[in-house]
């Protein structure tokens, strides 16, 4: 039985880490640190801003003290711009709202960003009062609680969760909390993820199959 899904936002819901990977890459060559979009998507995929900071701080990075909300406003004029849905969501959304599963997100982002990414989309409303952050609750990822405060408040057995993730730090989280996850990886193997104990998903249209429908 799966009582919730819990959906990750940025590279599951909506494709965002590559545009917000960009304005990382630009701005942090700007203080001295080079690197591709896709060299700031394997280094930081997954975590908060400030840990961002912080790690490219240690890389040498002279960041200024108000770089967080510099960075922020950066990433969300770009986002503000267009992000597309991720292929093969509101087809999964269909099925979960015709089978009666609840479900909902739990993301490291802001509602500010989910709400600039998801209103953009047509997934803002579907996902209306059950959106749970990691700015809001004060916790994130790795750390389980996250999840575990979207399972208390659907009154939701973590065992029976099933919770849908792109990054290792978000399948940590889950594992952590003692629910079932998807790892959605559309290249490479995501041999981190499955050690960890997720199962490698290559497109959204495999979820139907990790569910009793």
């Amino acid at each position: 039985m799966t009582e919730l899904v819990i959906f990750d936002c940025d590279g599951v819901l909506v494709d965002s880490e590559g545009p917000a990977n960009e304005v990382l890459s630009v701005n942090l060559s700007r203080y001295g640190l080079h690197l591709t979009p896709t060299e700031c998507e394997t280094e930081f995929v997954g975590g908060t801003m400030a840990g961002v900071g912080e790690e490219a701080r240690r890389m040498g990075a002279n960041l200024p003290d108000d770089w967080i909300d510099e960075i922020y406003t950066q990433i969300y004029a770009r986002l503000a711009e267009g992000v597309d849905v991720i292929p093969g969501i509101p087809s999964v959304l269909d099925l979960l709202e015709r089978h009666e599963f609840r479900y909902c997100v739990g993301s490291n982002g802001s509602e500010e960003k989910m709400r600039i990414t998801l209103g953009q989309t047509g997934l803002w409303d579907r996902f209306s009062g059950a959106m749970f952050s990691a700015h809001a609750l004060g916790v994130a990822k790795p750390d389980p609680d996250l999840f575990l405060a979207a399972a208390r408040h659907f009154g939701a057995d973590p065992a029976q969760c099933l919770v849908v993730e792109d990054s290792l730090t978000g399948v940590t989280a889950a594992d952590r909390a003692g629910m079932r996850c998807l790892a959605y990886v559309p290249r490479g193997d995501g041999a981190a993820m499955r050690d960890r104990g997720a199962s490698v998903i290559r497109h959204m249209s495999e979820i139907p199959g990790h569910l009793p429908v």
